[in-house]
């Protein structure tokens, strides 16, 4: 089947259904989803969204803490226009229906509640309780779906863009029209097109053993993307979040850097506070450091975990501003307000992505990419905590204005598409080769490309994605497309990605730390680690 709108959008996070709700003004919108629409990193992001809103803070700090959370690769130009932007992303979410946390203050009415998190150094955090992301998600979708221009597809997942090497308004440029879609609960693969293509796809935690993320996350846009053309960079640079609740039951439940905001202490086993030795702003330090520092004390010590530990503070304090944390810890026997929490850290967000532009534009005709799967220059080699859903209101708003213009002032003809052919697959019996590589891959990147890495290791990543990525496009050419099947293609072209990228870049910068090159070196290294297929 063939379905036609003016904008595809790939992924319901807060960058897709931003963008959307704005393109849906000038044109139809096809938003594809591989689960519910809700489902997203978007939906389970507790912290909260930066920007700078109090006399006390100014736009001149939240861009200094950014670069200097960056490690010297962040893109100033671009960190100035998202910082810019930021109170006025804020005030069009609060229109749309999203209730930050507020608070009473002296001779006023009512202001919003500023938490403060790792790297910042004013109070700028905007957040709902440690609910921000739901609260966020469910404003937007609740928009978008009664938009009579947005059509939703649930349970759909893209399985490659559509590309077409014509000469297009005057240029050769490769361009894209659209994606094969396969509906996942009748096994069809459909044909999207639309003059203007949006990954929004999110993140790639799922390529790591032990990741903060939703199952959803699987780097499909970046590897999408990659193997239609498009640029990629700094994909070595994967932020591990220091604190995942660690708990055999407890799967991907992240504990919020605000607990660290509002005076939580990272502990040893025996109580013993450690991070004032490794870093000025101890627990407030960069989330690089503080998930280095943890692995370095887990290693010496041999202890499965540590501690992070906010019972000195008011018990009342803590069941109203952390609500969904001191819940979900009570389901584990924990009681955050008077023990402290077992942590450990876990791959948590990639600071690589797509290469776009300051519109979000790709090096892709009619590509655009928003969000964790884009590469934006704004985060460079660590991200700030709490930019990425501001980065992503932002380039949506600023894509939606470049495609519009691109759709509707210059419009042209969708070039003759084929529809998907199955050339001869057949439903596979052997699904175990699936699980067994997805969980191969997910190991060895945990273990060789991880927080810590070191030459040989990315060797012998090397060489172990190079037999699998060659077994899973036989499997994949030879039966029937899943959707088990796509991520586990994905999964693989990111891994890829991330083991060529760190391979390169020789020194330690940021979230990427060789042990082999244990210094920073800004002569030879004070750049992108850019990527394209067949280069």
């Amino acid at each position: 089947m063939e379905i036609r709108s003016d904008f595809l959008v790939i992924g319901s996070g807060i960058g897709g259904l931003s963008f959307a709700l704005k393109a849906a003004k000038a044109g139809t919108v096809a938003l594809i989803t591989k689960r519910n629409i809700r489902e997203s990193a978007t939906y389970y992001a507790q912290g909260g969204i930066a920007s700078v809103s109090s006399k006390e803070d100014s736009f001149d700090a939240h861009i200094k803490d950014t670069l200097d959370a960056g490690a010297g690769l962040c893109h100033r130009d671009m960190v100035e226009l998202v910082v810019r932007n930021a109170p006025a992303k804020i005030n069009e979410l609060t229109q749309l229906g999203v209730k930050f946390s507020m608070k009473a203050a002296e001779g006023a009415g009512p202001e919003l509640d500023l938490g403060k998190e790792g790297g910042h150094s004013k109070r700028r955090i905007v957040h709902a309780q440690d609910l921000t992301g739901k609260a966020v998600e469910e404003a937007l979708v609740d928009n978008v779906r009664s938009h009579k221009n947005i059509t939703v597809y649930e349970n759909h997942i893209a399985v490659d863009l559509i590309t077409h090497s014509k000469f297009v308004e005057a240029t050769a440029q490769e361009t894209v029209w659209g994606a094969y879609v396969l509906d996942k609960k009748t096994g069809e693969i459909h044909t999207f097109l639309a003059r203007a293509t949006i990954a929004a796809t999110g993140g790639a935690g799922k390529v790591y053993l032990f990741t903060s993320n939703p199952d959803v996350a699987t780097g499909d846009g970046i590897a999408m993307s990659y193997r239609a053309g498009a640029t990629v960079a700094n994909m070595e640079f994967i932020q591990f979040h220091p604190t995942c609740l660690y708990h055999s039951r407890a799967k991907s439940f992240l504990i919020s850097e605000a607990l660290r905001g509002e005076g939580g202490v990272l502990r040893l086993k025996d109580g013993t506070p450690f991070m004032k030795k490794y870093h000025p702003m101890a627990d407030l330090a960069p989330r690089d450091i503080v998930a280095r520092t943890i692995d370095l004390e887990l290693k010496k010590s041999g202890d499965d975990c540590v501690y992070l530990d906010i019972s000195h503070r008011d018990a009342g304090f803590i069941k109203e501003r952390f609500p969904n944390i001191h819940e979900k810890c009570l389901e584990f026997g924990i009681d955050m307000t008077a023990a402290p929490i077992p942590v450990v850290p876990a791959a948590h967000y990639i600071c690589g992505g797509v290469v776009t532009d300051s519109d979000g534009a790709t090096t892709i005709r009619r590509l655009y990419a928003i969000g964790e799967a884009a590469c934006t220059g704004l985060h460079g080699a660590n991200r700030l905590a709490s930019n990425s859903l501001l980065e992503a209101l932002v380039l949506a708003d600023r894509a939606s204005i470049h495609a519009v213009d691109l759709v509707t002032k210059a419009p042209v003809e969708i070039p003759p598409i084929p529809p998907w052919e199955t050339r001869g697959a057949v439903v596979s019996d052997e699904a175990v080769v699936i699980s067994q590589n997805w969980d191969e891959i997910r190991r060895f990147m945990w273990n060789y490309v991880g927080i810590v890495r070191s030459d040989k290791r990315l060797e012998r990543a090397r060489r172990r994605i190079n037999l699998l990525k060659h077994e899973i496009n036989e499997y994949y050419w030879d039966f029937k497309v899943t959707g088990n099947l796509v991520e586990l293609r994905n999964i693989a072209t990111v891994a890829e990605l991330i083991i060529r990228s760190a391979t390169l870049r020789k020194e330690s910068r940021g979230l990427h730390y060789n042990i082999d090159y244990p210094e920073r070196d800004d002569v030879n290294f004070l750049k992108d680690t850019l990527l394209k297929i067949g280069a």
